[in-house]
């Protein structure tokens, strides 16, 4: 519209919701910027003040550029303006708010449009003191471009959307930072060898948690050659021994053991544990450093001395009792325990264990779930005769404990009393893949009411039976070789019982079996042989 001889523009700006919030701020922070600046310009400038009729060519203040197109209304009548004028209310003049750091040139010229720009070049507008900074007019945007016109949307988002592109958002969450030369070199390209040199000489917690630190060191240090150096190192034993349940013991061969690495399952079920191994105790607690991580483990000299650690509670009962012979110590297992021989090769034959004043082991009121295995277990009088030893024997077994006895090698020189004792109401052992041989006198005795499981056991060169079954004795004995006895191989009397079942019995210097004075045993699917006076006597009411 005209108006007073000047020339008024109304521009229509389309903003978002954000860009209305922020404009009032800026336009009135910019306003008090230019009145500042003019009279700054007017007080340092003596320039004469302009004439009235030059007033609208000369002054771009009243002509009115620069100002805020404000929306005024049309007015036919020019004569009126003079009265309106004089009537305008004054302008409210705005609250001083803080600056908004500026921007140069170049980010301006950015932001106002080609059209904008050629509307504001005219008379007068690069001498305006007024630079009215204008939002961009945002054009329509598309649907969804196409994936192959977005991979220079990070570049030209300003152009197609006419604002700035958003600032990346930094998350909460720790970022992954790129790992440090000598970092990265040790864990990807130093060489396999020298990385297992190193773990060599870590022990067992060091080596776990190396194994936590990247995929190439969990399959490096579950390497099984480092596991099978510690696993002799504290168990002594050449082939993995397993313990899946309690009272049960095996050792496997590692080439034919389904999972990658026996020696670590196997060191993961035997790791809390006492072991007797004499000297060494000493040794152990003197060099905490040398054996750190390793504080579950506790060394004793004598197996008196880990069976008391076992009463006062300081572990949980497994008891590894090494290579070496130990003699004269007073055994009595009144408790759970489990107690283990454990050596090079053969185990068995490299722990021995051995009395010569009385009985070996004694299994008392209290040792249900008792376990003792892989040891050599021999009662060795220095007096053979009947005097003194006639009560004595390598295993005694009395009332109303079940322990199991596996892969033991079972002697006894004396002549009085036999290898194996189990007598008393409730005494029901295990007994189960051991050596019972060359024995003085009986190499099984079952008496008073007792009971038990014997199997796959070896009873052979015993000086009497086999295996005596008296006084109600009731034992299920499978799959026993009782051979070359110098005597009867099985002899039950005096109302012995008994079940006997899938028995290898041979070559015995009497009858293989025999049954006298109102036993009653029951005998299946037994080889019964070559007995130099027969096969099963039967005879004075048996």
């Amino acid at each position: 519209w005209r108006r007073a001889g000047r020339v008024t523009r109304r521009v229509c700006v389309c903003l978002p919701a954000s860009k209305w919030l922020l404009l009032p701020h800026r336009v009135g922070a910019e306003r008090e910027e230019r009145r500042e600046k003019n009279s700054n310009t007017a007080r340092n400038t003596a320039t004469p003040a302009p004439s009235a009729g030059s007033a609208s060519e000369e002054d771009p203040a009243r002509r009115g550029e620069g100002r805020l197109p404000f929306p005024f209304r049309a007015d036919p009548a020019p004569q009126m303006n003079s009265v309106r004028a004089t009537n305008r209310r004054p302008r409210r003049v705005s609250r001083p708010r803080p600056v908004q750091p500026e921007r140069n040139n170049a980010e301006r010229d950015e932001d106002v449009p080609a059209d904008m720009v050629a509307e504001e070049s005219g008379p007068g507008a690069q001498n305006s003191p007024y630079q009215l900074r204008r939002k961009s007019l945002l054009p329509k945007r598309t649907a969804c471009p196409a994936k192959n016109s977005m991979e220079g949307a990070s570049t030209s988002t300003t152009e197609n959307f006419g604002h700035r592109a958003k600032r990346a958002r930094v998350s909460g969450k720790s970022q992954d930072l790129p790992a440090a030369p000598a970092e990265q070199y040790l864990q990807e390209k130093l060489p396999d060898e020298v990385v297992l040199k190193i773990f060599s000489y870590l022990l067992e917690q060091d080596l776990c948690r190396a194994a936590c630190v990247c995929k190439r060191f969990s399959e490096l240090a579950n390497d099984p050659i480092l596991w099978k150096r510690l696993y002799m190192e504290v168990f002594e034993y050449t082939r993995p021994m397993m313990h899946p349940e309690p009272g049960k013991f095996y050792q496997i061969n590692p080439e034919e053991y389904e999972q990658p690495n026996p020696w670590k399952e196997s060191f993961q079920q035997l790791y809390k544990g006492a072991h007797v191994k004499p000297g060494f105790a000493e040794h152990f607690y003197s060099n905490p450093a040398r054996y750190k991580g390793r504080e579950n483990m506790l060394y004793y000299d004598t197996i008196e001395d880990a069976l008391g650690g076992v009463q006062e509670a300081h572990f949980d009962g497994l008891i590894f009792v090494h290579s070496g012979i130990y003699t004269d110590e007073w055994i009595y297992i009144e408790s759970p325990i489990t107690m283990i021989g454990a050596a090079p090769g053969k185990v068995a034959d490299k722990v021995i264990i051995e009395n010569t004043r009385d009985s070996t082991f004694v299994f008392m009121e209290g040792s249900e779930d008792a376990y003792v295995g892989y040891m050599t277990i021999r009662f060795n009088p220095d007096d053979k005769s009947a005097q003194h030893h006639n009560a004595h024997h390598c295993l005694e077994i009395t009332v109303n404990c079940s322990p199991i006895i596996d892969h033991c090698i079972i002697r006894s020189t004396c002549t009085v009393g036999s290898a194996v004792c189990v007598s008393g109401q409730g005494a029901c052992p295990t007994i189960k893949h051991c050596n019972i041989s060359d024995c003085e006198n009986v190499g099984l005795y079952i008496t008073d009411h007792a009971q038990g499981i014997y199997e796959d056991n070896e009873i052979s060169n015993n000086a009497l039976a086999g295996i005596w079954v008296k006084n109600h004795g009731n034992p299920i004995i499978r799959r026993n070789h009782i051979h070359h006895g110098r005597d009867v191989g099985v002899f039950t009397f005096d109302h012995g019982m008994g079940y006997f079942e899938s028995c290898n019995i041979h070559r015995n210097r009497i009858a293989g079996f025999e049954v006298k004075a109102y036993a009653n045993p029951t005998v299946v699917r037994c080889e019964i042989h070559h007995g130099q006076t027969g096969g099963i006597y039967v005879h004075e009411k048996g």
